[in-house]
């Protein structure tokens, strides 16, 4: 089986765009329309790298989405754990487990051996910057034998085989991690595609792996360039320089051609995270006063253009067990008035973040704005982009982010997005919440191993967040992917987390 289950997506058949260049310098052999079956894919992706494509930052999935690097595990139909690099397991006890490897290689051509797990999980566990999967567990690893691999948890992980699925668990090969706390992905992952040069924050070049266990890839190489602008995305699949183009602003998807436009229901929310740590939202009222004013129903017409449903909580329609089992908030602060916020503030200025990478998000910000103001506060707006801002954000330095999140990006599984972004030892907790309450909500969650309870228990834990007014959510968005009629075998995913695999190809 390969790593990504293709069951779960919607797997389009689509095809050629007219010539175009890539860049002088890169990779271009067989490049655009008309090259024929082997041809390689030019790609459009919206996010700059903001640690060289390390796997312990944002950059994971980037790793995933072009299918450079694998897990133990990968993501089946169902969302469930499915064989990758481990072709099976099985729980010992409760805290556990013991993977059976396949026979694979590295694309320096060093093989996959437990040894080689053992190292790339254990230095996940040590990074600088410790990934969001692992924010609410500790894992011990041992090579059992050359290509067994045991790993324990210091408390009961029912969702471990799911966890190892993430793009930022991905094992590579001993090269990479030449550099304590921090890993390089360059030509050391198991994928059927290779990175052969990275320039920056602008443009990579990967390269068939033939070597893939899981069988040769039908594009011979993928030329990327990072676009943050959402409109000169959109332009570059239109006039024939990309295949294709991922997040098209919605502003821009009615204005490509039908067959070029591809809507997928994202388990995407975007919400106002409000800062609970330091500033003027400290004080619950104004958290109040704030949630109270904020309506993100106004959005899904005006800034989405549709694409978009009204917030049911965190978890939206793309997460269809989740309306089953939501939870009543209870308990929430009582909102200041408008002029008890005037007075509370003091004629300070909530400082209010967006990041530009989704074209849409400023325009909320803008719209937000206007809302929170009517509410009292006086509203100072910081707009960039997000590697430039990331350290910022998570060091409390704004009230509140206008922010999107794919939820069941790290995982698969909620409980881990809530226990890295809203527990007090969450290493993505932006909103800097430490709430008793909502950690024993959460823990609670995770060590519940029957999915139907697990579920109940997550949406408690949902409550308990919202309780605290540290997030407000907006919308969950549809994700619009821009793809040339030339290529086909592309992989639209509702969690982001795959774009590229063996079949995707140039007609």
């Amino acid at each position: 089986m390969r790593t990504t289950s293709r069951g779960l997506f919607a797997v389009l058949a689509l095809t050629p765009l007219l010539a175009g260049c890539f860049a002088s310098g890169e990779s271009t052999s067989n490049a655009g329309a008309g090259s024929g079956q082997g041809g390689r894919l030019r790609v459009a992706l919206a996010i700059p790298p903001a640690q060289a494509l390390s796997p312990y930052s944002n950059d994971a999935t980037v790793l995933s989405k072009l299918s450079v690097a694998e897990g133990l595990t990968a993501l089946s139909a169902e969302g469930t754990a499915a064989p990758a690099l481990a072709k099976s397991w099985t729980q010992k006890n409760a805290t556990t487990w013991v993977f059976e490897l396949r026979k694979a290689t590295f694309q320096d051509g060093t093989e996959v051996t437990a040894e080689a797990v053992v190292r790339a999980l254990d230095h996940a566990g040590d990074a600088t910057t410790k990934p969001r999967v692992l924010s609410d567990v500790t894992l011990t690893t041992k090579a059992t034998d050359a290509d067994t691999v045991t790993i324990t948890t210091k408390s009961p992980d029912p969702v471990l085989p799911l966890r190892l699925a993430s793009p930022a668990l991905g094992i590579l090969s001993s090269k990479a991690y030449a550099k304590e706390g921090t890993a390089d992905p360059v030509g050391t992952g198991t994928g059927p595609f290779r990175i052969t040069k990275l320039n920056g924050k602008t443009k990579a070049a990967l390269d068939r792996f033939d070597g893939y266990w899981g069988g040769k890839a039908k594009a011979s190489g993928i030329d990327v360039t990072w676009i943050a602008d959402g409109t000169a995305r959109a332009n570059a699949l239109r006039g024939g320089d990309v295949d294709i183009a991922e997040w098209i602003p919605t502003a821009q998807a009615k204005l490509l051609d039908k067959d070029t436009r591809h809507e997928v229901r994202s388990v995407r929310t975007d919400s106002l995270i409000l800062n609970t740590k330091s500033g003027l939202l400290t004080d619950r009222a104004l958290r109040a006063a704030a949630r109270n004013a904020v309506d993100g129903s106004a959005l899904v017409d005006s800034v989405f253009g549709g694409y978009a449903d009204p917030a049911q909580g965190l978890f939206g329609p793309a997460v269809p067990w989740a309306t089953d089992h939501r939870v009543e908030v209870t308990g929430r602060a009582k909102a200041a008035s408008p002029a008890q916020v005037k007075s509370k503030t003091k004629g300070k200025s909530l400082r209010l973040a967006a990041i530009t990478n989704r074209a849409e998000l400023p325009e909320a910000a803008s719209v937000l704005q206007q809302q929170l103001e009517k509410a009292g506060f006086t509203v100072k707006q910081d707009v960039r982009e997000y590697s430039q801002m990331e350290a910022d954000l998570l060091a409390g330095k704004y009230d509140a982010l206008v922010f999107s999140r794919v939820t069941l990006l790290d995982t698969g599984d909620a409980v881990a997005y809530l226990a890295s972004d809203y527990t007090s030892n969450g290493v993505y907790n932006i909103a800097g919440l430490k709430d008793p309450k909502v950690d024993q909500a959460v823990k609670s969650a995770a060590e519940e191993g029957d999915t139907d309870k697990r579920r109940q228990k997550t949406m408690r834990a949902e409550a308990e967040i919202l309780r605290t007014d540290a997030v407000v959510p907006l919308v969950h968005e549809k994700v619009v992917q821009g793809i040339s009629t030339d290529v086909e075998g592309v992989i639209l995913d509702p969690r982001e987390r795959s774009l590229i695999d063996v079949d995707t190809r140039v007609k």
